[in-house]
């Protein structure tokens, strides 16, 4: 891609929003405006016309800049409705356990980090999972104590339900010993992790802070994502790092950040406490339940691999509670709920408050749940009665799903196969949006699409189209904005160019999916996401006209 004339930089944030005009052209240019658009106009922050090549022409000369695409991809930037901004910047920054091969091979990590930063107060480190080590277990606290030579170290599991922390750590925390969750030498769950957690995170310094939120907010822009949600709570971060991060990402030229803080309410008093935090909504991870891969999540029957069935952390009375008012108040509401009995406990709960406030209004504020994983016939039909929003990872079927997968270690894999049912989900008529839950995977949206386009269940596939627009679109309805998240006329100009080889319509199959490179379906091309193949990148991210991100010499 280049530019004819210089493209008007980015502003900075004292400025008033962009007032100049921009001719795309010469791309695809993705929009349900015109299926065949190669060029559009943007004037200042909106989008003012999307069409062909030959109407560009018309516009060329009365434009203050023109960018020539050369064959590039124009799409709506991504929306990621579920991203932890602080804690995914110390991943990118800090000590990353993902790549790591065995059980020694993360020790031997942990050493060296704890060896190149010596100032640092507590270590902190992610993405460590067990059942991809040849030892097939977690490391003990002496084997930590002797990683972080005696220092406080906190590293979660890459479902960041729970962490392996070491002897240190645990002496900054007065009590934890009884708390649910405690082992001597096992990981840390539940109660005792989140005390852990919240001790961790106190010792990171504001500047730490920010600088983390920052590099999330950077890598998010180079991933094409124009927005965000950051799921926060008392249990998760603190007032002060998400009231940070709003700010931050008010000031800067980047993302938008939307945030969500969860924290169950018992009072009308308490969801003063959201607005006052700036937050849109009293959810994200407002835990009814943990994690499969932290034997955490609720179910109905035990788990294959652990004799007990999980974790219940709100029944559906207070759930019920939670829902009337937020309801009341004209407040979204949201949980996390990944098991079956925990979904269950989340559909009793709108159930009674719909009987308490009426249907309607209980459906008119897209009340979400965030994960929504294993789901049954009677839970998908009540999401779809009560206007429940699906708020779903479908990386996590990517890394974990299939026969031989954690799933099916912890499920069997009979139960394993109902997870993450995207297409009964779809048909049912129930509103998906797509995230991340970054750190857990990554920022990657085109991946996302893949993963729900091409699931380890054939029959929960939905069409690449289908999981596109619920990553764009969706994210924008589910904060209860129709306008924005689509190139059309009069919508926000928030967009990605993209590297992206030939475009092509996918066909939903029941068996398979199709591609089709006929222009007679009339539907809007996208990259061709066929595993093995190379995700497109982004050359740049804009928001409200302004460049946020541009590929270096792209």
């Amino acid at each position: 891609m280049h530019h004819t004339s210089t493209a008007r930089q980015a502003a900075s944030p004292e400025e008033p929003a962009p007032t100049g005009t921009v001719l795309l052209r010469g791309g695809a240019v993705y929009s349900p405006a015109d299926p065949f658009a190669t060029a559009m106009v943007v004037d200042g922050g909106t989008v003012a016309w999307v069409g062909s090549e030959g109407a560009a022409d018309s516009f060329a000369d009365g434009v203050d800049a023109v960018v020539r695409l050369d064959g590039a991809l124009v799409t709506p930037a991504f929306t990621d409705a579920h991203v932890h901004t602080t804690a995914t910047g110390i991943a990118l920054t800090g000590l990353d356990l993902s790549g790591a091969a065995t059980l020694a091979d993360a020790l031997a990590r942990t050493a060296a980090h704890a060896a190149g930063h010596p100032a640092d107060r507590v270590l902190l480190g992610h993405g460590w999972d067990e059942t991809r080590w040849p030892e097939r277990r977690p490391p003990t606290r002496a084997e930590l104590d002797e990683a972080a030579g005696g220092r406080p170290l906190y590293l979660t599991r890459t479902d960041v339900h729970s962490a392996a922390v070491s002897t240190a750590l645990l002496d900054l925390v007065p009590g934890v010993a009884d708390l649910p969750g405690f082992d001597p030498q096992a990981p840390v769950t539940r109660d005792a992790h989140h005390a852990v957690r919240r001790a961790a995170y106190a010792a990171v310094t504001p500047a730490q802070r920010t600088a983390a939120q920052r590099a999330a907010l950077r890598h998010a822009a180079s991933r094409g994502i124009g927005a965000l949600h950051e799921c926060a709570g008392p249990d998760i971060s603190a007032e002060d790092d998400l009231t940070g991060l709003l700010a931050l990402a008010a000031a800067a030229t980047g993302p938008q950040v939307f945030g969500y803080w969860a924290e169950a309410a018992a009072t009308p008093a308490d969801l003063d406490r959201i607005r006052d935090l700036g937050a849109v909504g009293a959810g994200g991870d407002l835990f009814v339940d943990g994690s499969l891969g932290s034997h955490t999540a609720c179910l109905h029957t035990p788990y294959a691999d652990a004799p007990h069935t999980g974790t219940a952390y709100l029944d559906a009375d207070t759930i019920a509670r939670h829902l009337t008012l937020c309801t009341e108040a004209g407040v979204q509401a949201g949980f996390h709920a990944i098991g079956d009995a925990a979904i269950s406990a989340v559909v009793d709960g709108v159930r009674a408050a719909a009987a308490a406030v009426g249907l309607e209004r209980v459906r008119a504020l897209r009340h979400r749940v965030e994960h929504a994983e294993f789901m049954t016939p009677a839970t998908i039909a009540a999401f779809a009665e009560f206007g429940l929003v699906a708020s779903v990872q479908p990386a996590f079927d990517a890394a974990w799903g299939g026969a031989d997968g954690m799933y099916a270690e912890r499920l069997g894999a009979e139960r394993a196969r109902d997870l993450n049912p995207f297409a009964a989900l779809t048909r049912a008529g129930v509103p998906l949006v797509l995230g991340s839950d970054s750190p857990v995977t990554p920022l990657d949206p085109w991946g996302t699409v893949r993963a729900a386009a091409f699931h380890r269940t054939p029959e929960h596939r939905i069409s690449a189209r289908a999981a596109f627009n619920a990553h764009t679109r969706g994210g924008w309805r589910a904060i209860g904005r129709d306008d924005t998240g689509v190139l059309v006329p009069g919508a926000p100009a928030d967009y990605a160019v993209w590297d992206s080889g030939d475009l092509v319509v996918q066909a939903p199959d029941e068996r398979v999916a199709n591609w089709s490179t006929d222009p007679r379906s009339g539907t809007p091309g996208l990259p061709d996401l066929t595993p093995g193949r190379p995700l497109p990148t982004a050359v740049r991210t804009v928001v409200g006209g302004r460049t946020v991100f541009a590929r270096p010499n792209g």
